[in-house]
């Protein structure tokens, strides 16, 4: 079965429809996406959840969850999210499938309709956004950036993702700068809202049993008093030349140490040999079966876990791992080892059909949940190529050996982080 959204476009804003009684929800994704840039990233990062706080209908986040209790429990939510250096920001959507209830209230439009007025209609005073709220949510995302430091799995990647790519938009975080927080007003971020609702490419995915005109229709309303603009973002950058091989070594208070290894691969998922590319990752790091999990933590027992994951947009691979603080020559000297031996072709069947069978399962798992198809779906419309979930089972299948051996050839290693523990004076 081929992927079955129908795509239509009102008013700049991209409509992806997929009728399906396979679930018992209906589920809408807004999906908004603008070039990731210093200068807007930290108001993008928090708009969202200053237009959550309150509509023009429904002017406070009370109002607003009222609304949802009468649409049986409805949900919504926001996020924020990098797809290689366009920063999108996401409203959810879940609303009971109507032909479950015994009411025959129009609940996903009803549905839609607050969510678009949340989305178009903020609430305002003075053309600007509630001070209360604003100064409120800036604290909220100032933890959320702080309370990375807690994460340090997650603070070691981003770190060397700023350390690889410190001159490329996509060292700039998802959640922007704590710098840049406490210039933010209510006034200025309405400034910037005002652009970003005009300009934001703009793509809405629903998945479940409703009529289609209808659904059009409330769109079309929830957008008409926009002007909005057709934008094109610039494209990632992918072909970026090494000059030197980075080593970056940075210190905190931990009892375990964290390398991540950033690598590039020149190929991304708007390319056909994006297939090879899953493949690389998988046999490097991708599963427990890969060689960085078995060789570097199994047999040589120098980490606590080894894996590595893609940024298929940027075509960058990163691989993590947490080791004592004094195996860092080690650790590196065999993952090192790992992507030569791949570029030398040992690779083994077992290798290459345990890939393929646990890739081929997880694509085939898309469809079971709303989320997961429309982000794959996703994938495919911010990259502009029609792939559907088959052709990228059919690709996998195809994958040689010599496929994914021709890949590891064209992976350079870029830079090497190493997050320590304080050195003491003298040591």
């Amino acid at each position: 079965m081929r992927d079955l959204f129908v795509t239509n476009t009102v008013n700049q804003v991209r409509i992806h429809t997929l009728k399906t009684d396979k679930f018992k929800t209906n589920t809408i994704v807004v999906n908004m996406a603008y070039s990731l840039e210093e200068e807007t990233a930290t108001k993008l990062a928090l708009l969202p959840h200053v237009l959550i706080r309150g509509s023009k209908s429904f002017p406070s986040y009370k109002k607003i969850n009222e609304e949802l209790d009468l649409l049986y429990g409805s949900s919504i939510d926001s996020f924020v999210f990098k797809r290689g250096e366009k920063q999108v920001v996401q409203f959810t959507l879940e609303v009971p499938n109507e032909k479950y209830l015994k009411e025959t209230e129009p609940l996903l439009i009803n549905a839609i309709r607050l969510l678009g007025d949340i989305i178009a209609n903020p609430n305002i005073e003075n053309n600007a956004f509630q001070e209360e709220i604003v100064e409120s949510e800036k604290k909220r995302l100032e933890n959320r950036i702080n309370g990375i430091l807690d994460n340090k799995i997650q603070y070691a990647e981003q770190k060397m993702i700023e350390s690889m790519c410190q001159n490329e938009k996509y060292h700039i975080p998802a959640n922007g700068f704590l710098k840049d927080i406490k210039q933010i007003n209510g006034q200025n971020l309405f400034d910037f809202y005002q652009d970003w609702i005009r300009q934001a490419v703009i793509d809405i995915f629903a998945i479940g049993e409703f009529d289609d005109q209808p659904f059009k229709d409330s769109i079309e309303f929830t957008f008409k008093s926009v002007s909005r603009l057709e934008t094109k973002i610039p494209p990632n950058e992918i072909d970026v030349e090494i000059t030197e091989e980075k080593i970056v070594i940075d210190e905190l208070e931990i009892n375990q140490g964290k390398l991540n290894i950033g690598l590039r691969t020149y190929t991304s998922i708007q390319d056909d040999d994006y297939y090879s590319l899953l493949m690389y990752n998988g046999v490097l790091g991708g599963f427990s079966h890969s060689k960085l999990f078995v060789n570097v933590r199994e047999k040589a027992s120098l980490a606590y876990y080894a894996s590595s994951r893609l940024d298929s947009h940027k075509g960058i691979l990163i691989i993590q791992t947490g080791i004592e603080i004094d195996k860092f020559e080690q650790a590196v000297e065999i993952i090192k080892k790992q992507l030569q031996i791949l570029k030398e072709g040992e690779i083994t069947q077992k290798e290459q059909e345990q890939t393929k069978s646990i890739l081929i399962s997880q694509m085939r798992e898309i469809t079971d949940r709303p989320r997961t198809w429309i982000d794959f779906t996703y994938h495919s419309v911010l990259s502009k190529i029609d792939r559907s979930i088959e052709d990228v089972i059919e690709g996998i299948e195809k994958t040689t050996i010599e496929d994914i051996v021709a890949q590891a050839n064209k992976v350079k290693l870029d830079t090497i982080y190493f997050l320590r523990d304080k050195q003491k004076e003298g040591k």
